[in-house]
């Protein structure tokens, strides 16, 4: 997911989706260690979708009430 969809959403649907990404990558996790997994760069991309909602997230936490960035 790119960055500027990420922005563009309430905090709640960031909740949402970071719990979702972090259950998809850990059945990655399970799947890459029985060999299930055929695309093993998915799961750094999940890692990094991660860590963008949670910038997102703490840089909403950051800025002022009133103000948007």
């Amino acid at each position: 997911m790119k960055a500027k969809e990420l922005k563009n959403k309430s905090n709640p649907e960031l909740q949402k989706t970071l719990i979702d990404t972090r259950a998809k990558l850990a059945q990655l996790s399970i799947d890459y260690r029985t060999k299930e997994v055929k695309n093993v760069r998915e799961i750094r991309g999940l890692k990094r979708t991660i860590a963008r909602i949670l910038t997102i997230m703490s840089q909403a936490d950051k800025t002022p009430k009133g103000e948007k960035s």
